[in-house]
């Protein structure tokens, strides 16, 4: 990140965070109006999540028709980290499995790692990339400035 912060930032985060008004694209291609819904393949889990943040982000102009898909993938992974926290409360961080010999007999058992550990730390990583993107990390929350935007469609109804 350089002094210009993220690359891709997107406008309406811009003018939320206050960006200095020569780095706010105006002329910024907004999607035609219409429904931003969830997808199909979205699971139920993280349907959960969709419901609960995709209505305010949609109304704060973050969430749009062209962004489902990216916020989808936040809300699959968000559900999918809730489960690995899960898996490692129940198991624990250390786990006994079967150690087997080459003919696929088990000989033994050995403590290591739990798996759901580096699932657990792969959703994260993609809950914090992903939720950048819309202002949902707590750094990105922080550097937020909402004013009054009056309903119009680009950039230019949040610099006024």
């Amino acid at each position: 990140m350089g002094k210009r912060g993220p690359a891709g930032k997107p406008t309406a985060l811009r003018v939320l965070h206050g960006d200095r008004k020569d780095r706010i694209n105006t002329a910024e291609p907004q999607p035609d109006t219409g429904d931003v819904l969830p997808p199909d393949w979205l699971g139920d889990d993280a349907l959960d999540v969709w419901e609960d943040l995709a209505g305010d982000l949609e109304s704060k102009g973050v969430l749009t028709p062209w962004d489902v898909e990216a916020f989808a993938n936040w809300c699959d992974a968000v559900a999918r980290r809730r489960r690995a926290a899960q898996a490692v409360k129940d198991e624990g961080e250390i786990v006994e499995s079967p150690v087997f010999n080459k003919n696929g007999d088990v000989t033994g058992k050995r403590r290591g790692k739990n798996p759901w550990l580096l699932v657990l730390t792969e959703a994260d990583a993609q809950v914090q990339r992903y939720g950048g993107r819309f202002g949902l990390t707590p750094s990105d929350r922080a550097q937020l400035k909402i004013g009054g935007a009056d309903g119009g469609l680009g950039a230019e109804r949040l610099l006024s």
